[in-house]
């Protein structure tokens, strides 16, 4: 005998028929300030969005397809900018919380689907030379086009036998790899490593290591710490410094990859979901890394539009695990070091 099954809106019965849903929540009817506090974007930020996103977001076959996309965007960013779901966010714009994770999870896939058009290097000359030439104006190393670092966001367990996302605090997390440029934008975002995974081991197994390796961004390098190899393609400091024209590369390079590290605070500050305050994701670690990249690109797009990237207060810097000391990464590599000295000497001696 077959069972009807009767498939229960959660907003219905939550609010009833009568209740002003997110549908009905118009960004105008909201102060500038409101949104900027609810959500952390302006008002023509949130209105590009929609205009981004509104084909993805109105897909016949998702769950959601009742919501509107401004809704659904509304709703994600008040989660990537808060960090949890509250209920006083799904009743401002009239839904429930099992409705707001349905559309944090629409947004975020989104968001991802857009993240190459967002997220890349420069692929002609005069805008690579131009991001040398910023880079030089910094602090006086040439040939730079990018920062290199890792960040580690806290996760749920994904369970119980599983360590590989255990960090050497003792937390889950993911450990993702990024390049930025001097005005923070990101260049490349690799978001799924495990937590357990040393720097230097994720930059190794990375796609943006392939690149280089294989020639793309020659004549180039990026600046990492010294929690990375030194290569061909990569300037890592000096582990003990010893003439004047290796501290005043060591001083150039900390200035340099003080970039990247502003970059990761701001990310931070502005989506809390990444700072681990309110706790850590609640997701796998492959939603957990989708949302992550979904906040870069979001953090991309919002440089496009001219939010300056280091206007977010910045409470101070990510607590992140301890660096590991390498103090022989600096020999392995003979033409590395050739490099090395011979930038040294031409331009800080």
């Amino acid at each position: 005998m077959a069972i009807p099954i009767t498939v229960l809106d959660c907003d219905l019965l939550l609010y009833g028929r009568g209740h002003r849903t997110l549908d009905r929540f118009k960004l105008d009817d909201v102060t500038d300030e409101y949104l900027m506090s609810m959500y952390g974007f302006p008002r023509q930020f949130i209105y590009y969005l929609v205009e981004l996103l509104g084909a993805s977001l109105s897909r016949p076959t998702q769950r959601s397809r009742a919501i509107s996309p401004e809704t659904q965007i509304l709703a994600a960013l008040g989660f990537y900018t808060s960090g949890s779901f509250q209920t006083r966010m799904g009743d401002a714009i009239g839904i429930s919380q099992a409705s707001m994770s349905r559309c944090v999870a629409n947004v975020t896939e989104a968001l991802v689907e857009r993240a190459s058009q967002f997220i890349h290097f420069p692929a002609d000359e005069a805008s690579v030379q131009a991001l040398k030439d910023e880079f030089y104006g910094l602090a006086g190393i040439p040939g730079v086009i990018g920062v290199v670092d890792c960040m580690h966001v806290a996760i749920k367990a994904p369970n119980a036998e599983d360590l590989s996302y255990v960090n050497r605090k003792g937390l889950h997390s993911l450990n993702c790899l990024m390049v930025c440029d001097i005005r923070g934008a990101l260049m490349t975002v690799e978001t799924s490593w495990p937590g357990s995974l040393q720097d230097c081991v994720v930059l190794q197994q990375s796609s943006l290591s392939s690149q280089f390796e294989a020639g793309m961004h020659k004549e180039s390098w990026l600046l990492g710490d010294s929690s990375f190899f030194l290569r061909t393609w990569l300037m890592t400091p000096l582990h003990i410094p010893e003439t004047p024209a290796e501290y005043r590369y060591n001083m150039a390079h900390s200035a340099t990859h003080s970039v990247i590290e502003k970059t990761f605070r701001t990310l931070c500050s502005r989506f809390r979901c990444l700072d681990g305050s309110k706790g850590a994701l609640q997701y796998s670690p492959e939603k957990s890394s989708h949302i992550i990249l979904a906040c870069c690109v979001l953090h991309n797009i919002s440089l496009e539009h001219g939010m300056d990237v280091w206007s977010s207060p910045v409470t101070g810097p990510v607590e992140q695990p301890p660096e590991e000391e390498y103090e022989h990464m600096e020999s392995l590599d003979l033409e590395a070091d050739r490099i090395r000295q011979e930038l040294m000497l031409t331009h800080f001696s």
